[in-house]
């Protein structure tokens, strides 16, 4: 009899447990954590990565970077000036972008931090941000992808200068936001009205999240659609290629520029590459997915994350922007420190 009574419970037990999971979206699993879409890569067990080779083969790179990459200081503060009556995009580094549409100024994944990591550790820049974070216009929407440190920077939550800021974060990421007004949360697919005209939703993404030893994928990551009017732009997180953006592009397609990560790939000779992040050739693809109109390439020319030559990730981008269906000048390099308004980037 007690043997049969315990055969029930464990079969309530399995049931009960089996609805749950059922009612729970993909990619949010039993324990907590998350995983990316259905159908995405997986990392395989044979790649192993070793910081020591990692720095072995970093001191090989040329790190000479181009005059013509990064605009003078002067200009920055000239263009803001000029264009603060208009939309634009500005470019201050590696993923951190000003968005100006109409009233509301959007900042996205700001790291204004020397290096990418806690405290004095990890990746140090190499090319310095457009502007200090003492210079940035007053700003309306705090957009995070990720948890990453070269894109959630703990320094520059800390002192960003405009706490009445709207900040939109990844589940379970609102915790660093505590000194802030205005934090929302967003799980895959939810929207936010920002505005009349301007309304934000957050999508998948190929990617994964980690801050320390212990909290490996327990906060959400994910893509930004921003829709203006009748304008979407797109504007990815560190993503790598996956089934997803047909999906995307069939649902909220077609995007009027996506700005997607073109660097930090190559982990040659311990891997080929990583699936986390795209190639040049891989964004262009997910942009063509997404059924984009024009492509930026993002992530890059800031940090040395991965052993690809600093300036490669541009070259291979624009190169083969026809192979995928773009025009070479719809496949959009920034130097840093560059504005551009909106409406001669869209047309």
């Amino acid at each position: 009899m007690l043997n049969f009574i315990s055969f029930l419970i464990f079969v309530f037990t399995f049931n009960c447990v089996s609805i749950a999971m059922e009612k729970k979206p993909y990619h949010h699993l039993f324990d907590g954590t998350f995983r990316n879409p259905e159908g995405s890569p997986e990392r395989s067990d044979t790649v192993k990565f070793s910081y020591r080779e990692f720095l072995k083969e970093k001191k090989k790179i040329d790190m000479t970077v181009p005059e013509d990459h990064i605009v003078s200081k002067k200009r920055v503060l000239e263009d803001l000036e000029e264009f603060k009556k208009d939309n634009y995009i500005g470019w201050i580094g590696h993923a951190t972008f000003l968005i100006k549409l109409g009233n509301t100024t959007i900042i996205t994944d700001p790291v204004f931090s020397k290096n990418a990591g806690p405290l004095i550790f990890g990746p140090k820049r190499f090319t310095e941000p457009a502007l200090k974070l003492s210079e940035i216009p007053k700003t309306d929407v705090f957009l995070l992808t990720h948890n990453h440190y070269d894109h959630q920077d703990a320094t520059t939550i800390r002192r960003f200068p405009f706490k009445d800021t709207k900040v939109i974060v990844p589940l379970k990421l609102g915790k660093y936001f505590t000194r802030f007004k205005d934090v929302n949360e967003m799980d895959w697919y939810d929207e936010i009205k920002v505005n009349e005209d301007l309304k934000i939703t957050f999508l998948p993404a190929v990617h994964w999240s980690k801050r320390s030893l212990t909290d490996t994928n327990k906060t959400l990551w994910g893509n930004f659609l921003i829709e203006y009017k009748n304008k979407k732009i797109l504007f990815a997180c560190d993503t790598g290629y996956g089934n997803i953006y047909k999906s995307l592009g069939e649902k909220y397609g077609p995007i009027d520029l996506s700005m997607i990560n073109i660097g930090a790939y190559d982990f040659r000779p311990m891997f080929e590459k990583s699936i986390y992040h795209t190639t040049p050739e891989e964004a262009l693809e997910i942009a063509r997915d997404l059924k984009s109109k024009k492509v930026l390439g993002t992530h890059w020319g800031t940090f040395v994350l991965s052993l690809e030559p600093i300036m490669e990730p541009p070259i291979r981008f624009k190169k083969n922007a026809e192979n995928y269906g773009f025009k070479k000048e719809d496949a959009i390099i920034f130097k840093i420190g560059e504005f551009r308004k909106l409406d001669d980037l869209m047309n």
